[in-house]
């Protein structure tokens, strides 16, 4: 019961693995998704800034305290609360995803407030981007 929408979508690609792509987005979508209660958003969005390309997952979820901020990349680490006791998970997700993009010489930016929402951009830097043209596909017929 978590509407899950498309915000800002500049046509850009992002050269490298696309494993660890698919496994990075859909970690932080889990994410997003597991602590969002009912009748919450999750909004991914693509955006060019300058020369470097910002995919963010944004969520109305629990949020993060900030004294948790620091440690949730840290393997195993769950942040402790009433809310988070009820979500399935190992604690491995956020790991996963600082691994895999720092094989991308990116960056992760976070912005979150309980009770409002979190924010996990990340940032890919100019040597990983592949410009597209931003004129939509043709449709086909079949």
């Amino acid at each position: 019961n978590v509407k899950v929408v498309l915000g800002n979508e500049d046509q850009v690609q992002v050269s490298g693995d696309a494993d660890r792509l698919k496994q990075l987005f859909l970690n932080l979508m889990d994410n997003a998704i597991k602590y969002t209660p009912s009748g919450g958003t999750v909004t991914l969005s693509f955006a060019r800034e300058g020369d470097a390309v910002r995919v963010s997952v944004a969520d109305t979820g629990i949020g993060i305290p900030t004294k948790d901020l620091p440690r949730i990349f840290d393997r195993f680490y769950r942040v402790k609360s009433p809310r988070t006791r009820q979500v399935v998970g190992t604690g491995l997700g956020l790991s996963i995803v600082k691994h895999a993009l720092e094989a991308f010489d990116g960056r992760l930016d976070i912005e979150s407030e309980v009770g409002v929402g979190s924010t996990f951009s990340c940032i890919f830097p100019p040597q990983r981007i592949t410009r597209r043209s931003s004129k939509p596909a043709a449709a086909t017929s079949q």
